[in-house]
């Protein structure tokens, strides 16, 4: 189990079984945190993207949330928003306070979940109540509905889901979370598939070569765009500025491409957040914090797929 309590950041995950969706809010355990953001994939569902800029007026995010229901899941940020309110966090504006919750959602309507199932305020509410600082992985919270590998259609995809990493070197410390529902394949370290299509005879499709031998001509892919996204949130203790933040969000992307194929394309909405401490950040040198994201992220998304139980796939 992956601790984030050296990042300052507590996870909680709300699940809706039957529906086969979810969300998972990512939060600051005493207070706000730093953010940047990198937007891999170009099928993308996102909330308050904008604000992590550098040169943006607020410079503080309370959380962020993380969804199923493509579009829809987006309307679960209310309940990130009315939590933090009732505890008076957020942007100060004289009478009261303004939550600043970045989001981004996945694709997991029907036909892999029940299309009329999505994130709703009170879900994201419980989630913050839920949070701790060791999440559970697997198919759970933004993870529930999860698949990757559906370059040919449902039948042969797999069950993706939430899996989490670590990295640090002295005092620098990096955690990742990853929800991987992703168009391709998932590889390990050495390059080989752990989780992806599937041919009839159950071997590996290879999704990569499978588009590169022209599968995309084939009517049942067309029916999959924008039916996947990869979400990730990789976390230091370091201090780093919003400008580095967003370099880091940007670098971190080499762990998808090392890790899914085929990685950012028109269907899938890939994000990748970055957080520091607003204050008492370790001094690190930005290129190893980099490094060590990579790292981390890289075993997140394996562990998205391995944490999930074989009686989890969907059967859809």
């Amino acid at each position: 189990m992956t601790s984030f309590a050296a990042c300052g950041l507590v996870v909680g995950h709300a699940t809706d079984v039957a529906g086969a969706t979810g969300c998972t809010v990512i939060r600051g355990d005493r207070g706000p945190f730093r953010c940047g953001a990198s937007v891999v994939g170009r099928a993308t569902g996102t909330r308050e993207l904008a604000l992590l800029e550098p040169g943006h007026l607020v410079d503080r995010v309370d959380a962020i949330l993380l969804a199923g229901g493509s579009a829809y899941g987006l309307d679960a940020a209310a309940g990130v928003m009315r939590w933090m309110e009732e505890r008076g966090r957020g942007f100060d504006v004289r009478d009261g306070v303004v939550p600043i919750v970045p989001a981004a959602v996945l694709f997991d309507l029907a036909p892999f979940g029940r299309f009329d199932a999505r994130p709703t305020p009170a879900m994201a509410y419980e989630a913050c109540d839920l949070a701790t600082a060791d999440p559970a992985e697997g198919a759970v919270g933004a993870g529930t509905g999860a698949t990757v590998g559906k370059v040919a259609g449902v039948s042969g995809s797999m069950k993706g889901g939430v899996g989490c990493g670590a990295a640090s070197a002295g005092r620098v410390e990096v955690r990742a979370l990853a929800v991987v529902n992703a168009l391709g394949d998932v590889r390990d370290a050495q390059g080989r598939i752990v989780a992806g299509a599937r041919a009839p005879d159950g071997t590996w499709l290879d999704s990569a070569e499978f588009l590169a031998r022209g599968g995309a001509g084939d009517d049942r892919f067309g029916d999959l765009a924008g039916r996947s996204t990869t979400l990730c949130v990789v976390a230091t203790n370091a201090a780093l500025d919003r400008a580095a933040l967003a370099a880091l969000a940007r670098s971190a992307s080499a762990a998808l491409y090392r890790r899914i194929t085929p990685v950012a394309t028109p269907f899938d909405g890939d994000v990748i957040f970055a957080t520091a401490p607003m204050a008492d950040g370790v001094e690190a040198n930005v290129a190893q914090v980099e490094a060590l994201a990579v790292r981390a992220l890289e075993t997140a998304i394996e562990r998205g797929v391995r944490a999930t139980a074989p009686g989890d796939i969907l059967q859809r």
